[in-house]
C-alpha cells in the first residue's frame, strides 16, 4: 500500500508490486536443476550481491545493493515472471496456493523472533495485531513463549485470541506498560517486537522489556523517537532491527507442509487481477475486515 501511494522510502519507479508470491513452474531453463513444470512454489523476493560485509557474515537480508522484488525489481503482479531458481522454494502440492502465499509473510514473523532470540519459556509482547502482528504471533507459540498482544481494535485483538494469544491488550484503553508488568510479577516482557512501529510505541517497548530484554523493531518509520539511554543500559537491553528474513523459507515450509501453522482465516479476501484497483481501495479503507487479499491469476 505504501508503494502504491509513494510513500516507501525505499521503492524505486516505476514498479510491478508484490512481493508475497506463489506459482506454478511452468517452464525450466537447460540449467534448472531442483524444480519442473508445475511445481508449486514460492518465491524468495530478494537478490544480493553475495560480496558485501552483510552477505559475507550470513545477513544477506540487508545487503547494501539489495534488490527486492515488488519494491527495487517487478514483482508478482503479472501473469509471469521469469527467476533464478535460487530465489524459489518448492512447497506441496497439497498445499492450496491461499495458504503458500503466506510463506513470506510468516517468514517475516520467523525473523522477528530469530532477531529476538525468542526462548521457550520466554514472555513475549507484541505491538500490533495486524497480519505481521499475527505472522509474529504465531511463530512465537510455535517456539514455546507466553505471548501477549496489543492493539486498538477489538477485530482483531479477538483474531489474536483465536491464534493463541495468551493475552490481549486494548492499548487505546490499557495502559500497556502497566499492565505487562501486572501480568509478569513485575519483571516485564522479555521480548518486545513492535509492529507497529511509531514513535511512541517504540518508547514504549524500552519501558515495557524486562532486564537482559529484547526490543525488536520492524517498519520504516522516519519520525525519531524521544528515548532516555538509562533504561537501555541500566536494563542492557539488546534493540535490533529486524528486516525481510535470513534463511526462514525452509523453516516455514516445513511448518506449513507438517500442519505445525495453522493459517485458517489469515486471507480474508480473494480478488482477480481485473480488479486490483477495486482491491487497494477495499484494503485500505476497510482495516479492520481484511487481514490479508490474494490476488489472483
Amino acid at each position: 500500500m505504501h508503494i502504491y501511494h509513494g510513500t516507501n522510502p525505499l521503492a524505486t519507479y516505476p514498479r510491478i508490486i508484490g512481493h508475497e508470491v506463489t506459482g506454478e513452474v511452468v517452464k525450466a531453463g537447460e540449467s534448472v536443476s531442483r524444480l519442473k513444470e508445475g511445481d508449486k512454489v514460492v518465491l524468495e523476493p530478494i537478490d544480493t550481491c553475495g560480496e558485501c560485509y552483510a552477505c559475507r557474515n550470513g545477513r544477506a537480508n540487508v545487503c547494501e545493493k539489495l534488490e527486492v522484488y515488488g519494491v527495487h525489481r517487478d514483482g508478482g503482479m503479472q501473469e509471469y515472471m521469469v527467476v533464478n531458481e535460487a530465489h524459489l522454494h518448492k512447497v506441496d502440492a497439497s498445499i492450496p496456493f491461499e495458504d503458500s502465499v503466506l510463506v513470506e509473510p510468516f517468514t517475516i514473523g520467523a525473523q522477528a523472533n530469530w532477531r529476538g532470540n525468542v526462548q521457550k519459556g520466554d514472555t513475549v509482547l507484541i505491538q500490533g495485531a495486524g497480519p505481521i502482528g499475527i505472522c509474529c504471533l504465531k511463530v512465537t507459540k510455535l517456539l514455546g513463549a507466553t505471548c501477549f498482544i496489543t492493539d486498538l481494535s477489538e477485530e482483531r485483538l479477538d483474531f489474536a485470541v483465536k491464534c493463541g494469544a495468551d493475552k490481549v491488550i486494548h492499548a487505546g484503553k490499557e495502559d500497556v506498560v502497566e499492565t505487562v508488568m501486572e501480568a509478569t510479577a513485575g519483571e516485564g516482557a522479555n521480548v518486545v517486537i513492535d509492529a507497529v512501529c511509531l514513535p511512541q510505541t517504540f518508547e514504549l517497548g524500552i519501558h515495557a522489556a524486562s532486564i537482559a530484554g529484547h526490543v525488536v523493531v520492524l517498519g520504516f518509520d522516519e519520525r525519531p523517537s524521544t528515548i532516555s539511554q538509562l533504561p537501555i543500559t541500566k536494563k542492557e537491553l539488546t534493540i535490533v532491527g529486524s528486516r525481510l528474513q535470513t534463511n526462514q523459507f525452509e523453516k516455514v515450509i516445513k511448518w506449513m507442509e507438517e500442519k505445525e501453522l495453522n493459517v485458517d482465516e489469515m486471507v480474508t479476501h480473494t480478488f482477480s487481477i481485473d480488479e486490483i484497483k477495486e482491491a487497494m481501495s477495499f484494503i485500505e479503507n476497510n482495516p479492520n475486515e481484511v487481514r490479508k487479499a490474494v490476488i489472483s491469476m
